[in-house]
């Protein structure tokens, strides 16, 4: 072996591992060597546990494939620091179990990074704070369950909860995998619902490959990433509340309950904010006027409602029907009779006055 056969080795390989494949013709123009010379270093690297394989042809073709065990990688600097960048963010991510094989791999690969990447890499790290939110996490092993029947066209039968709870038993023909900051969506054709779901994979459960292959289909957007966006933002509830709270915090915070966030909260589940001692701003979704109305009753505190107008309106009204309800038994209308002979202040207070929408505190 000579003096060059090294580097030039290293460099075959530094070609070999782009996943394509490659002529002879190709290779000997790129190492500026004859094609003799590129088998014979083939031949070595296949020595050296290398898994190359070659294809007939009129010039001949190479790819590195996959072997038994995992040989050394050659990677240039920004790859190297790339890989080492992913590797700390992914020790933070909402995969469980990942972070130590993480810090594992980190470990490594920081052990045979040149200086200069080494250093590279540690400033990177060193004026990075990753914000971690409390969340649910994804089973790995779910993950590639997943992708492999992606990959497979095969389809699945799984077990989905629901966000009330509820479980569904489901047999869908897998898309794709769509990461979206801490949750993992599966975008699918459940096949008896004859139409396209996205799933949240941190709620599906008893995940099992069927065997049975299915069609491509073409999703109803440009890609599976695509799709997520629209329908969960198509999904997401009608009216956004925007509420002045005459309470602390933490005492509302405790009303709320689970409500309020945890493990399990959703993107557009209620958030609360510290406005000062004895007040805070809570806003939030809900599809009901009705849910928004009661959620902030049982508060037990005064409130200033700044938006949505139509929620302003219904507490008009249902600070009526609840006034007219707390007063005199004797002085109330029977239904039946108020439906034969309505009055035209059947819907206003008995003092004349219009109910506020909200109550402040003095």
């Amino acid at each position: 072996m000579t003096a060059a056969t090294p580097g030039r080795l290293l460099g075959l390989l530094s070609l070999l591992q782009t996943p394509r494949e490659w002529p002879g013709s190709e290779l000997s123009a790129r190492l500026g060597v004859s094609a003799r010379t590129i088998r014979r270093d083939i031949e070595r690297l296949r020595e050296l546990g290398y898994p190359v394989e070659a294809t007939r042809g009129t010039d001949g073709g190479y790819r590195l494939v996959a072997g038994t065990a995992m040989p050394p990688l050659l990677l240039d600097d920004e790859e190297a620091v790339a890989i080492a960048v992913g590797l700390r963010t992914a020790a933070g991510g909402a995969v469980a179990g990942i972070e130590e094989a993480s810090v594992r791999a980190l470990a490594k690969l920081e052990q045979v990074l040149p200086s200069r990447l080494r250093a590279r890499v540690r400033a990177v790290s060193g004026a990075t704070v990753p914000l971690v939110p409390s969340g649910p996490t994804v089973d790995p092993e779910a993950l590639a369950v997943l992708a492999g029947a992606i990959a497979n066209r095969e389809k699945v039968r799984f077990v989905h909860r629901a966000a009330g709870g509820a479980h569904s038993r489901r047999l869908v023909e897998p898309n794709r995998l769509v990461p979206a900051g801490r949750r993992w969506y599966f975008v699918a054709w459940d096949v008896d619902r004859a139409d396209w779901r996205t799933f949240r994979v941190d709620r599906m459960h008893e995940l099992r490959p069927t065997g049975a292959r299915c069609a491509e289909r073409v999703l109803p957007d440009p890609d599976a990433a695509a799709y997520v966006e629209r329908t969960l933002h198509t999904s997401a509830p009608v009216y956004r509340a925007d509420v002045t709270l005459y309470a602390p915090a933490e005492h509302v915070a405790v009303r709320l309950g689970d409500a309020l966030g945890g493990d399990d909260a959703e993107p557009d589940g209620p958030r609360l904010r510290a406005l000062d001692a004895g007040s805070c701003r809570l806003t939030g979704y809900a599809d009901t006027l009705e849910w928004l109305a009661f959620r902030l009753s049982v508060l037990g505190c005064e409130f200033d409602v700044h938006e949505p107008p139509e929620l302003r309106e219904h507490l008009r009204a249902l600070g009526g029907r609840v006034t007219r309800a707390a007063g005199d038994p004797t002085a109330r209308t029977h239904p039946a009779a108020a439906r034969s002979a309505p009055r035209p202040d059947a819907h206003r207070p008995s003092n004349g006055q219009s109910p506020a929408s909200s109550s402040r505190r003095s």
